[in-house]
C-alpha cells in the first residue's frame, strides 16, 4: 500500500519549490485591526521575521473570531456557464479530457450549470481568486417537502479539479439535500493564470497561506448567508484533506454548521506540510531556510485545527431552552496515509474524545491518494453519504421535537 501511495504522489512533476517568504503584507488588514502593523514592520526590519510571525499567530489565536470574521457580501448572484475541468496536473490523459470538454461545450453538446458567485471579504492581489465560485446543486423541491430545507457545503481536496466531489453533491440531492460545491481559494476558475497548480493555497509564503485559510473559512460562512437568504434552515459541511481543515475551522466559528464530515483530518498545518509526501517541495524550501518542524508548526498555529478543539466543542453544545443542537460529526482517516500521516490523525481522535466531542470514526484501509482508487473511493463515499443522510434525518426530527416543546413552553407561559 505504501508503494502504491508513493507512486500516486509522484505522478505529478509540476510541483515548484518556492523560497520562504514571511508574507506579512497578506495579513495587513488584520495587523491593522489588532495594532501590530508597526511592531511587525520593526521586527522584520531587524531580521526577526520568524518571531514576528509567531506573534501574529498568537494574536490570531487570541482573537480568532476577528480573524475569521467578515462583512456579509452584497453581490450574491447565480451565473450559468458550461462546467469545465480546470486541471491542476499536466498528465496527457487529463489534458485530453480537458480538451474534449471544451470541444463539447463549443459544439453545444454540454449543458450549462449554475454557479453562486460573490466577492470574498478577504481580498488578495488576484481578482479572479477573490470572485468566489460555488457550483449549485439544488435538491428537487418534492424531496424537501415535510422537513426543513437542508444544504451541504462541499470542499474537495487541495489541487482538486472542478469536477471533484460533484458526484457526492448529486448523491445528497437524492436525499433531498441541496449542495454548494465550493471552489477553494486559488482553485479551478479562481486560480491565477500564472499557476498550473493551486500552489498559493499552501506554500512557503507563510502569510499568504494564512490568508488563504482565512479566505476559505469566510467564504464558507458567506455561503451559509446566501443559503439562509434562500430559505434554508439546516446546514452542514463536508471537507476532504485541506478542505477538511477549512471545514473544521469554519464550523468552530459558526454554530450554523450542524452536520460535519471531515474526510482525512490532521491536527496541525505545520506537521502535515513537514511530514506529508504531497508537500515535500514546500518542506524543501522551509528546510533550506533553516527551519525545523516545531518552528514551522508555530508559524501556522492560527490555521491549525489543534488549537480550536475547545471552540469547536463549545459551538456544538446543546443550549437549553432554544433550538440549538449538538454538532453531528464524522471523522474519516486512512491507515496507510503518507500525506496526512496516521499519527496526526490519531491526535485528532484523541483530542475529540478529550474535549467531549461526539463523533463517528471510520478508518480506510488505504492511504490518502489511494482513497480515490477502487474499491476505497466507494467505501469512502458510502460512509460520507450514509452519515450525512442519517445526520440530516435526525436533525430534522430534533427540530420537530424542539419546536413542539418550545410551543408548549410558550403556551404554558
Amino acid at each position: 500500500m505504501y508503494d502504491w501511495e508513493t507512486r500516486l504522489t509522484m505522478r505529478d512533476e509540476n510541483r515548484v519549490v518556492r523560497p520562504l517568504e514571511w508574507g506579512f503584507d497578506w495579513l495587513r488588514p488584520f495587523l491593522d485591526e489588532v495594532g501590530l502593523t508597526a511592531r511587525v514592520a520593526r521586527m522584520e526590519a531587524a531580521g526577526q521575521g520568524e518571531a514576528a510571525m509567531v506573534e501574529v499567530n498568537e494574536a490570531i489565536l487570541a482573537d480568532s473570531d476577528r480573524f475569521y470574521g467578515y462583512e456579509r457580501p452584497v453581490d450574491f448572484r447565480l451565473e450559468e456557464r458550461h462546467p469545465m475541468l480546470f486541471p491542476s496536473n499536466v498528465r496527457p490523459e487529463t489534458l485530453a479530457r480537458d480538451e474534449q470538454l471544451h470541444k463539447l461545450a463549443s459544439d453545444g453538446k454540454r449543458a450549462k450549470a449554475q454557479f453562486l458567485r460573490f466577492t470574498s471579504p478577504e481580498r488578495t492581489p488576484y481578482a479572479e481568486n477573490d470572485l468566489v465560485n460555488a457550483r449549485w446543486f439544488p435538491a428537487d423541491l418534492a424531496k424537501q417537502v415535510g422537513k426543513p430545507k437542508q444544504a451541504m457545503i462541499v470542499m474537495p481536496q487541495w489541487n482538486a479539479d472542478a469536477f471533484s466531489h460533484n458526484a457526492l453533491c448529486k448523491l445528497f440531492n437524492r436525499f433531498g439535500i441541496s449542495a454548494l460545491r465550493l471552489s477553494k481559494p486559488y482553485h479551478d476558475i479562481r486560480r491565477p493564470a500564472e499557476l498550473e497548480r493551486s500552489d498559493y493555497a499552501v506554500s512557503a509564503n507563510i502569510g499568504r497561506t494564512l490568508s488563504a485559510v482565512r479566505q476559505a473559512v469566510v467564504d464558507i460562512r458567506c455561503c451559509l448567508d446566501w443559503l439562509e437568504s434562500q430559505g434554508y434552515e439546516q446546514f452542514g459541511v463536508l471537507g476532504t484533506s485541506l478542505g477538511s481543515a477549512y471545514g473544521f475551522l469554519a464550523s468552530s466559528h459558526d454554530k450554523r454548521l450542524k452536520v460535519n464530515a471531515f474526510n482525512h483530518a490532521s491536527a496541525a498545518v505545520g506537521d502535515v506540510v513537514w511530514a506529508g509526501q504531497s508537500t515535500r517541495h514546500i518542506r524543501q524550501a522551509l528546510e533550506e531556510a533553516g527551519l525545523t518542524q516545531a518552528r514551522v508548526r508555530a508559524l501556522w498555529a492560527g490555521a491549525s485545527p489543534a488549537h480550536y478543539y475547545g471552540k469547536f466543542a463549545k459551538t456544538g453544545t446543546a443550549e437549553q431552552g432554544n433550538a440549538e443542537f449538538v454538532k453531528k460529526v464524522l471523522l474519516i482517516y486512512a491507515k496507510y496515509d503518507l500525506t496526512f500521516p496516521l499519527e496526526y490523525s490519531l491526535q485528532v481522535v484523541k483530542a475529540f474524545r478529550e474535549h467531549g466531542i461526539i463523533f463517528e470514526e471510520k478508518v480506510l484501509p488505504c492511504g490518502h491518494y489511494t482513497t480515490g482508487e477502487t474499491p476505497f473511493q466507494y467505501m469512502d463515499g458510502w460512509w460520507m453519504g450514509s452519515f450525512i443522510y442519517r445526520a440530516f434525518r435526525d436533525l430534522a426530527r430534533e427540530g420537530s421535537v424542539a419546536g413542539v416543546e418550545m410551543e408548549r413552553e410558550l403556551v404554558g407561559k
